[in-house]
């Protein structure tokens, strides 16, 4: 079976080929069909962009398709950036940029009003149209500073609930175990009605 990830993120495609071994199923990228347009994520919940993505890219391709949309909700920031962690520091934003911006909003506030979450939703379509969705989360605080070097996004200054490390400190194999990302996955792995 073949499954596009509708994603050109390629940090998110390392994530999802690590967590889904399925020799069954072989996972293909927006990279193998250049001709697929660009999907415009103007929903209004993680849940809305991810379904959006999948079933446009499925009916594009003809293909299943795979999406997720995902992002980071602070409590002190009334859920910001939430739907636009990608794009928290403008449309052409940076990793380092959206960083600065997030550690600028929430200043030296003490840690217990740095509580925040990862949010994931993924969406499988068919190309029909019919799609099935599974989301996870993870707790955790945002650290002062940035710390370590692996993964991306803000994984820098995301410390998980019982850790003293953020995710960019951490393993890939150690991330993909706590994170929102590896959890919708998980859920997906166990949980799709597969044809």
């Amino acid at each position: 079976m073949k499954i596009v990830l509708a994603t050109r993120n390629l940090k998110k495609v390392e994530e999802i080929k690590r967590v889904i071994h399925d020799p069954t199923v072989e996972l293909f990228t927006l990279a193998d069909f250049p001709e697929c347009p660009e999907v415009i994520e103007d929903g209004s919940t993680f849940s809305a962009n991810a379904e959006k993505k999948a079933v446009e890219v499925a009916k594009a391709t003809g293909c299943y398709a795979l999406a997720d949309d995902s992002g980071l909700v602070v409590d002190a920031l009334d859920g910001a950036p939430g739907i636009y962690s990608a794009r928290y520091a403008g449309e052409d934003a940076t990793d380092a940029s959206n960083l600065a911006k997030l550690l600028s909003e929430l200043g030296d506030r003490p840690e217990v009003e740095r509580v925040a979450r990862f949010k994931c939703v993924i969406s499988i379509a068919t190309p029909d149209g019919q799609v099935e969705s599974f989301s996870g989360s993870v707790e955790g605080v945002i650290a002062a500073q940035p710390h370590g070097k692996n993964g991306f996004g803000y994984d820098p200054v995301f410390i998980p609930q019982g850790h003293t490390e953020t995710f960019a400190q951490m393993s890939a194999k150690q991330k993909d175990t706590l994170s929102h990302r590896g959890r919708a996955l998980l859920a997906f792995s166990a949980g799709w009605k597969r044809p």
